[in-house]
Parts: structure tokens; C-alpha cells; sequence
């Protein structure tokens, strides 16, 4: 480094899961930051209760700040004392920076299009400025000191946050068009999505709730999404199994607020399942009030079960969606597998399912032969996609070839 003397350097990055003599980091800054420097990265991966490295924020504004970027920082205390002009991404992970500091660097760079905060824990305030027209993206996931969070940027289109939701309240979002909101520490995501997205982010058109429980059932939004065009709902069985009191069928009152709704993906993904099951009479089905749900074309449920709730939430879209082009009911949750798998692969394997869901899968194909599949229309394509032969038959499960018309 001493020989390249900089001279032309536009990118370093530096990766270590060893820590590092804080005196030879120091002496590789001098050389690295340069008034050239535009993309630098600096990682590393200390023991647990290490003391993070005091990265020297004044060689970087000295130096490049008239330059820099791009900016990733990890597992390090960074202190700005002024803003970079210049500044177009800027990523933060297991960072010590507090909410005054990070408003000083965020107050003059009015160049940032990206900007990720991940794992902060001393960031206890957000505010972002109008003054940053050019932000698009934003990520704010576990910064669990967060008490408030303040968002001007007239521009921002992308926000993916994880944390307390009630920090999305303070206002901001007007301009957001796609939105991932998920906790893993707080339930009732969809819930709250339901009862209070629809004033936060009014324009909203591409939404991903991801829940870890829900504790009440989803209720009527008191306003509707009149922008919203793609739902997915991500459902995760923390402890096992998606919670057992959770009713799907309420998830049509979601749907029944997005007016202009063309895609809906539920994914269920849990290890064993305890809702009620379908029973063999049909006529213990409930039915919603019927309502127009004239934009939908593509329903997804991925992690399709036989319970009772989720057979009717499909039947309830069947006898409402009068748009429906294609209905996909997978009857595995794969993680490690494209969402367009098939039941039988020619490279590869399919991740570990266990036997319970296994035959789940299998129940689940006859409820869709038993109640789902004479209420299809013949214009809507339906794909149903069944244990693979490969990789989900465990011994002595006895896995059936189940075929659906």
C-alpha cells in the first residue's frame, strides 16, 4: 500500500473476521483515503463483547470528502462531524453512531440515494431532512434503541423496516410505493398493516408484511389502499406453528380494501400445523359477504394446508376474484427452492421438510380435490404443486402420487 501510495485509488474495501491491531488500521486509512477515494468498505467480525475499532472519521471528511460515494461500514464506532456532498450510498451494520451524529452527516448530503442502518444500537432517533431529494431507499432493521423516527425525503419510494412499528406513525411515507414492514419481537403485523397502513402510507402500491404470530385476526381497514396493486403476507411459525387461533379467512378483509389489487401471496411456513382441519361436510364452510375483487389475477399461497380457514379464504377468492387469470396452491413451504418449483427436478433437491408437513402436503391435496378444485372457473388456470417425489418421501411415509385436474 505504501508503494501504490494511493495514487489513482477510487475503491478499497477491507474484510477481516480476525480483529485487527487498531495502530495497522489506522496506518492503511492514511494510505487508502485519498481525495480519489469513491467506494470504500470496511468489515469486520469481532468476539463477542470485543471493543469496536474507533474508525477516524476526520481522515475520511478531510480527505474524501469531495470524493466519496459509497460508504459501508461494520462492526466499528463512526462519528461524523459534517456532512459529504458527494455521498450516494451509505451502509451501516452493527455501527456506533447516535441519532445527532448520524443528522450531522445526513444534514448536508444531499447527493444520498441509498441508505442502510442495520443492528445500530445506539441510534435512539431518526431524522432524515426534505432536503435529501434524491433518497429512493431506505432500510432501518433492529435498531432496537429507536424512539422516534422522523422521515422528510419527498422522494423516498423503497422502505424496508424492521423494528417497532409504531415508529412508522410519526409520519413521512406519503411518498412511499413499496413498503416491507416485519418484527420479529412484536406480533400482530398484519394486523396493524390492516388497521393503519392505509393513512401512513396512502400511495402505497407494493406491500410485504412478514409476521411471526398473529394474536388477533385481520380486521376491516378503516380506509382503503387505493394504489395498492401487490400484497404478500409472509406468515412464519416461530414456535413451530403458525399461530392456531389465527383465522385466514379474515385475510379477505385485506384484500376487500385493495380495490385495485392484481397480485396476492400468502406464504405459510411452519413445521407442523395446528389449526382445525376441514371436515368432510362442506356445508360447515363459511362465507364472507360477497364483494369485487375485479383486478386480481394472480393468487399464490405457498405452504397451502388443510385447514378449515385457509380452504375458505381460497374459496372466498374463487367466488369474488371475477378477474382471475391463475391460482398457484403449493402445498410445500421450501425455502431453499424457487417459488416456481416442480414436483419432481431433474438437478438439485429440494430443502428438508418434516414427515407432520409432509402429510399435511398430502391432506391438503385432497381438501383441493374435495372443495377447491369444482368451484375453479374455466378461465382460471390452477396449478397445484405436491410433495416432491425426489426429495419428500421420507421412509416409510408412503407418499402418494396425487394428481389434480
Amino acid at each position: 500500500m505504501k508503494n501504490h501510495s494511493g495514487i489513482g485509488l477510487r475503491t478499497f474495501g477491507l474484510q477481516s473476521y480476525n480483529l485487527i491491531n487498531t495502530c495497522y488500521l489506522d496506518r492503511w486509512l492514511n494510505v487508502a483515503i485519498t481525495p480519489a477515494i469513491e467506494e470504500f468498505s470496511l468489515t469486520q467480525f469481532p468476539e463477542y463483547n470485543a471493543k469496536y475499532y474507533n474508525f477516524p472519521s476526520s481522515i475520511l471528511f478531510n480527505r474524501g470528502g469531495n470524493s466519496i460515494k459509497h460508504i459501508h461500514l461494520s462492526y466499528c464506532a463512526f462519528r461524523p462531524t459534517g456532512g459529504l456532498k458527494f455521498l450516494r450510498r451509505l451502509h451501516l451494520r452493527e455501527v456506533h453512531i447516535t441519532g445527532d451524529e448520524l443528522k450531522c452527516l445526513l444534514s448536508n448530503s444531499f447527493a444520498l440515494e441509498q441508505l442502510t442502518l442495520k443492528y445500530c444500537k445506539e441510534l435512539n432517533y431518526l431524522r432524515i431532512p426534505c432536503q435529501l431529494q434524491q433518497l429512493k431507499d431506505l432500510e432501518v432493521y433492529e435498531c432496537k434503541a429507536l424512539q422516534m423516527m422522523e422521515v422528510k425525503a419527498p422522494n423516498l419510494s423503497t422502505f424496508h423496516y424492521d423494528g417497532n412499528l409504531a415508529r412508522l406513525s410519526d409520519g413521512g411515507l406519503l411518498a412511499v410505493k413499496k413498503l416491507h414492514i416485519s418484527s420479529f419481537y412484536q406480533y400482530n403485523n398484519v394486523h396493524y398493516a390492516s388497521a393503519n397502513l392505509s393513512s401512513i402510507v396512502p400511495t402505497i402500491e407494493t406491500l410485504i408484511i412478514s409476521s411471526f404470530g398473529e394474536e388477533v385476526n385481520t380486521v376491516v381497514a378503516p380506509f382503503k389502499f387505493l394504489h395498492l396493486k401487490s400484497l404478500m403476507i409472509n406468515l412464519i411459525g416461530f414456535n413451530g406453528a403458525f399461530s392456531p387461533a389465527y383465522d385466514y379467512l379474515s385475510l379477505a378483509y385485506f384484500i376487500d380494501a385493495s380495490p385495485v389489487l392484481e397480485t396476492f401471496t400468502l406464504i405459510v411456513s411452519q413445521i407442523r400445523m395446528e389449526h382445525d382441519v376441514i371436515s368432510q361436510d362442506s356445508s360447515h364452510l363459511r362465507q364472507m359477504p360477497r364483494s369485487s375483487h375485479g383486478n386480481i389475477k394472480n393468487v399464490n399461497i405457498i405452504g397451502f394446508c388443510p385447514a378449515k380457514s385457509m380452504i375458505e379464504l381460497t374459496c372466498h377468492i374463487l367466488e369474488n376474484a371475477t378477474s382471475l387469470e391463475c391460482l398457484t396452491l403449493d402445498t410445500i413451504h421450501d425455502d431453499y427452492v424457487h417459488p416456481d418449483r416442480l414436483s419432481v427436478h431433474e438437478v438439485g433437491f429440494c430443502g428438508r421438510i418434516g414427515s407432520p408437513m409432509i402429510m399435511e402436503a398430502e391432506n391438503a391435496l385432497l381438501a383441493i380435490k374435495r372443495y377447491i378444485v369444482g368451484k375453479v372457473p374455466s378461465t382460471v388456470k390452477l396449478v397445484v404443486l405436491k410433495p416432491c417425489s425426489w426429495c419428500h418421501a421420507p421412509e416409510g411415509l408412503g407418499v402418494k402420487d396425487h394428481r389434480v385436474a
